[in-house]
Order: structure tokens, then sequence, then C-alpha cells
């Protein structure tokens, strides 16, 4: 099982100096990967529910924004050269289809091929309508927006003709190294996003699970790819337990299950903090993924 940290990169953290030591501080140590988050814009006050708590609220507020994640991971892979960079979560039906295709094409040929594209369908109304992106339907333009970015991708000559965006006959270049692109990895724990791993992902991407909380989710998932003629084998199960403590059991757990990435929080806000908790992931879980 590979071991990868998640990052959220923005207020406190967003500075040169400390992204040029966190790449290779995450990579020198051994961990697979890094992970970033996307929000455009953050709200003092907002109606909808955010998912991976309890009372419904985001931790950290609107104070603390984030760095756009493509952007950020551009950043860290001109400072690394092994470690594979990934968004968690992507928005991408509240982003332009073609500019999210441009960059991440871009940002996987400069980074030699290491990009992966964790996506989801969004849970802040109040942000598509800052955007001006309708709410309703994302799902449905996920799916459409997912087809436009494989032909701009894939095809010398790109079109998609669908019911909420249509593509004219195009060209993008530079095209991305890996083929047939970059993996797509579906995050969301619904029926729906499973379904969608089903259909079109490369991986899934689940948050704030223990291994306790997995087996009936991956019981789902098999049921998703069974229905798409598509097997647990066919993808990557990456899981992150986000603020929930892990320790050697956990790891075992996790491995137990069958979790291809186990994906831990870092919150680098300084040089000391950044070190100290890297150095604390290495011995209480990257060190016993390794002896499993």
């Amino acid at each position: 099982m590979e071991v990868g940290v998640f990052v959220p990169i923005g207020t406190g953290n967003a500075e040169p100096d400390l992204l040029r030591a966190l790449g290779p501080a995450i990579e020198e140590r051994g961990f697979e990967s890094v992970w970033v988050p996307e929000h455009v814009v953050l709200f003092d006050d907002y109606a909808s529910s955010y998912p991976y708590a309890a009372d419904g609220r985001m931790p950290g507020g609107a104070e603390f924004g984030m760095s756009d994640p493509l952007t950020a991971l551009t950043f860290l892979a001109a400072v690394t050269d092994r470690i594979r960079l990934g968004t968690a979560i992507c928005l991408l039906p509240q982003r332009s289809p073609v500019y999210t295709a441009k960059q991440a094409a871009d940002l996987d040929r400069l980074s030699g091929g290491r990009f992966e594209l964790g996506i989801g369908v969004g849970w802040l109304r109040e942000e598509f309508e800052a955007l001006g992106v309708p709410f309703e339907r994302r799902g449905a333009r996920t799916d459409e927006y997912l087809a436009v970015l494989r032909t701009l991708w894939q095809d010398d000559v790109s079109e998609h003709r669908g019911e909420l965006y249509d593509l004219p006959p195009c060209r993008m270049y530079p095209k991305p190294v890996q083929t047939p692109h970059p993996p797509i990895v579906v995050g969301g724990e619904s029926d729906a996003a499973l379904r969608r791993v089903a259909r079109h992902g490369d991986g899934w991407f689940s948050f704030d699970r223990l291994p306790e909380d997995l087996p009936e989710a991956l019981d789902r998932l098999d049921a998703a790819l069974d229905a798409e003629g598509r097997k647990r084998s066919d993808v990557t199960v990456t899981v992150s337990p986000y603020f929930k403590p892990v320790g050697p059991a956990e790891v075992a757990g996790y491995a137990e299950l069958g979790v291809d990435r186990l994906v831990v929080v870092a919150l680098a806000f300084d040089h000391d903090s950044m070190h100290q908790q890297f150095d604390a992931l290495v011995a209480g879980v990257l060190e016993p993924a390794r002896a499993g």
C-alpha cells in the first residue's frame, strides 16, 4: 500500500520558500504522492452543508483560502522528480473544461507524467452561484466535462456535442505525457459517485473513512463496477482518513481491505512544524505500511 499526503495550500502557507521545501520534504521521506484541495471562494455564512463534518461547517473558516490546485501542483512539480501530484478534489463542474484540460495537460507534461486528476461534483452551492454556474445537474455536467477532457487529451481534432456543453472541432496541444490520459480519480461517497467511478474512473478517492467504515462502501463500489463489466482491480482505491487519527493498527486495517493508497493530512505552515509532522507520519504511517 502506497502512502501519500494531503496538504491544503493557501492562506498561511502559499509562500515560495515553504513550497520549495515542501515538495522535497515529501519526496525525500519516501511518500508516494501529494494531494491538494480546491475552493475558489469561501463564505462567512452559507446554507450548504459540508459533508465531512457533523455540524456541516468546513474546518478553517472562510479566511483560509486555497490556492488554485493546478497552479500549486505545477510549482511542486518543478521542485520534485518522483512523487505523484494529485487534486483532492478538483471541482470539475464549476470550471471551464477546456481550461481544465489545458492546465492538466501542461502539468502532466511539465511533471514528466506524474499528474492525477481527482474530481468531484462539489457541495457548496454558494460557490457555484458566485461563479455563475448552475448547481443543479452538476453530476450530468461533470460527466459531459469528462468527455470533453478526454477528447482534448486524446484526439488530434477534438469535438463534443452534448446537452450541457458543445465543443466545436478544434485542436489542443501539447498533449499529456500519460496515455491515454492522466488518471481520473473520482471522489465522493454517494451511489452516484461510485457509479461515476465505474463508468469513467481510473480510481476512487474516499474521504473521512477509517477501516471499519470501508467494507459497506467497497461493496457498493464492487456492485457499481460489476454493472459496468469491470472489477476492483481495474481501479485504484485511495482513502484519506482526513482528520481521523491513524496509527499502525489502522494502516494494517486499510491494507487488509485492499486499499491501494492511503493519504494522510499534513498541515504545513512553517518549516519546523512541516518537518515535525512529516517525521511523525513516517514513524506512525509510512513505516508500518512498508512493514506490512
